[in-house]
């Protein structure tokens, strides 16, 4: 049949299928053009694989027609602002069944990506059936938060919408990856606050109010700019993965999404006997540890999150021969490894996203013990680290600890699960020590009085030192282990197969049916 001779409903469902593309919104395009940034359906694309995508919603149109014609709700509203639908995403490393993909991407070409009547009812029909066949979800959040002028409405303040409450009820049940690039403000943001992982571009600004509403509250005027900024949300904690533009945003969700569809062919690492020359020959001495970390995962595997908030650890998904796992690590450059308030808070949350996705955690320990001091209670410290052994108290999935150098105190238990037994298995490297707190402080501390009786001041030292260092035999590895409070002392360059057959060898989490969820914090 040619196009004259096309039925009339067929030519009218066309056009107005065609007046959603960026085809048929040049100006719109470029727009987006002039601020560097890509539209809605371009992420989509780039996002899912070639040919999968499934759109729901497109005929949408904002509840305006009251006041404005259909025809120009066609031209002004395409979908209403949001582009829904499923496809896959990397079907070609882990296969179309693992690659389903809900996407959700907001278009701010349309009335600034704001969340209108109509969007917010095709939202809550995906939330609905990402629940039900358990979809993952990559959600562009772009825009400026609920719609004011949206005139077909009997509601006052439309406090009864459901969709935040659908998005958050699915934490902990489906891996959900916010992307945002430009202005994410209100109710935008309070999506992108609830996904499991937030990647921002440096042009971001994410706020729970954009210029009017602080404005109208009486705050002050402040240009979008002035909010939450990419610099503060990612000190601050909120982005977990800062990129240079939406293109390296995707790159970045796809590599996310991964680690949660499952292994893939084992990879290639790098020489592991380098992880025996990985410690400083001084005790004293820092380090830098993600070298380690990139070592004993497969090259290239490593996705670091909240990188500059709570940079006493690391904490990163990786794999090893494929397998996807976390890994927790020590940081010595800051605070000498020991964990403060924002540290804790980071790894008790990664331990509840790895516990609600099966994903196996690998501890590399070396730490002083928690903060400690005035300045430190200040942060609700103690709140704030006991945080981790909750959270590994919950955790179902198989844990492993690997001591690099110092094990000291509750913050070197909180590492551990918990304890030294908790994990599958506890082991260290030779260069490994232990103690209550740091050795030579417990020595002058604990034997104060035995060495203030010593009136010479250098025998006094010379017994101080011969105390520590047997304070440190007492604390070395092999001692340790020889007591059994450690399973093993390791070869460094063994470590990666360590983790691998006890990876293997532990049994699959038990699914109890409690809820798991992964707190927005």
């Amino acid at each position: 049949m040619s196009e004259r001779d096309e039925r009339p409903e067929l030519a009218e469902l066309r056009a107005r299928l065609h007046a959603t593309t960026d085809e048929a919104r040049p100006d719109a395009v470029a727009k987006r053009r002039k601020t560097g940034q890509r539209t809605a359906r371009e992420n989509v694309a780039d996002l899912v694989d070639e040919g999968s995508f499934v759109e729901y919603g497109a005929l949408a149109l904002a509840a305006q027609r009251s006041t404005r014609t259909v025809d120009d709700l066609v031209r002004a509203s395409p979908a209403d602002g949001i582009v829904c639908g499923i496809g896959t995403v990397n079907g070609a490393l882990v296969g179309e069944a693992r690659a389903r993909t809900m996407v959700l991407a907001y278009d701010y070409t349309v009335f600034a990506g704001t969340q209108g009547l109509a969007s917010h009812r095709k939202l809550d029909r995906m939330l609905a059936l990402a629940a039900q066949h358990r979809v993952p979800i990559v959600l562009f959040a772009e825009g400026g938060g609920g719609r004011p002028n949206d005139t077909d409405t009997h509601t006052v303040a439309a406090l009864d919408t459901t969709s935040f409450h659908a998005f958050a009820s699915l934490s902990g049940l489906v891996p959900r990856v916010g992307i945002v690039s430009g202005r994410c403000y209100a109710g935008n943001a309070a999506l992108l606050g609830c996904c499991d992982v937030i990647v921002a571009t440096d042009d971001s600004n994410v706020g729970m109010a954009g210029p009017v509403m602080i404005e109208a509250g009486g705050l002050g005027k402040f240009a979008p700019e002035e909010i939450g900024p990419a610099d503060v949300q990612t000190k601050n904690g909120v982005i977990d993965v800062r990129v240079r533009d939406e293109a390296e945003a995707v790159a970045v969700a796809k590599k996310y999404l991964s680690y949660f569809q499952g292994p893939i062919a084992p990879g290639p690492c790098a020489p592991q006997e380098t992880l025996r020359d990985a410690m400083p020959a001084s005790r004293r001495r820092g380090y830098k540890v993600r070298p380690i970390v990139e070592t004993i995962a497969d090259t290239g595997s490593v996705l670091e999150l909240r990188r500059e908030f709570g940079r006493s650890l690391v904490t990163a998904l990786v794999r090893i021969e494929g397998i996807p796992l976390g890994i927790v690590a020590s940081d010595t450059g800051h605070l000498g490894g020991a964990i403060d308030a924002d540290a804790a808070d980071k790894a008790a949350r990664f331990f509840q996203l790895c516990d609600a996705f099966s994903l196996p955690i690998v501890s590399l320990v070396d730490t002083p013990g928690f903060m400690v001091g005035p300045q430190a209670e200040q942060t609700a410290l103690v709140r704030h680290v006991s945080r981790m052994f909750v959270a590994a108290a919950s955790l179902s999935v198989p844990y492993f600890t690997v001591v690099l150098r110092r094990g000291y105190g509750l913050g070197a238990q909180a590492m551990a699960g918990g304890h030294f037994h908790a994990s599958v298995f506890t082991v260290s490297w030779p260069t490994g020590e232990f103690g209550g707190m740091n050795l030579e402080g417990a020595v002058r501390i604990g034997m104060r009085k035995q060495l203030d009786a010593i009136e010479d001041p250098t025998q006094r030292e010379q017994t101080a030192q011969a105390m520590i260092a047997e304070a440190q035999r007492r604390g070395s590895a092999i001692n340790m282990a020889s007591l059994l409070e450690l399973d093993a002392v390791i070869d460094p360059a063994e470590t990666r197969a360590w983790i691998l057959r006890g990876v293997r060898a532990a049994p699959p989490p038990p699914r109890d049916g409690r809820r798991r969820i992964v707190d927005a914090w």
